[in-house]
């Protein structure tokens, strides 16, 4: 892979990664607060909902340092290696847990009796987002399990090779 495409992705990496850090520190906590100002039966729920979105991007930041290690291992020609598979193994783990705790909000914004100014249609929006999110993770870490087998076939196609050499 060329230098300067692995430089890009690493700023992107970055990028994304401060960006998660600004969101858990500023966005998540000011927002959740703003919605207890503006509709406080929201108040008891804010604390659970706040935590389980900074763990969820705690997840994306988790599978980003990941990356950045496979990323680190295709620059020295060392990905189809099995040191690979444990990061790959931890991306899936993150994509899972992300995936878990949108399937808890999804079960408690179906089951829970939240109140909701006007006509609901704020909580029927998050049920349906929610909903998308577990379809989107599910299908991501489905994704990488595949993509995780095809690198147990290449690696050991490699040490086959590296054998006959």
């Amino acid at each position: 892979m060329h230098q300067a495409f692995i430089t890009a992705l690493r700023v992107g990496i970055v990028a994304a990664f401060l960006f998660g850090l600004f969101g858990q520190i500023v966005v998540i906590p000011t927002t959740a607060a703003d919605e207890v100002d503006r509709f406080p039966p929201y108040a008891p729920f804010a604390a659970p909902y706040v935590t389980v979105a900074i763990v969820g991007v705690v997840c994306v930041q988790v599978a980003l340092v990941a990356v950045w290690m496979l990323l680190t291992m295709v620059q020295r020609d060392a990905i189809f290696t099995p040191r690979a598979f444990r990061w790959v193994d931890i991306i899936i783990g993150a994509s899972v847990v992300a995936t878990l705790l949108a399937l808890g909000v999804t079960g408690h914004l179906a089951l829970a009796d939240i109140p909701s100014p006007g006509d609901g249609m704020d909580l029927i929006s998050a049920l349906f987002a929610a909903a998308a999110s577990v379809g989107v993770g599910a299908s991501f870490a489905m994704l990488v399990v595949v993509m995780r087998s095809l690198l147990r076939k290449a690696t050991d196609l490699q040490t086959e090779m590296a054998e006959v050499v």
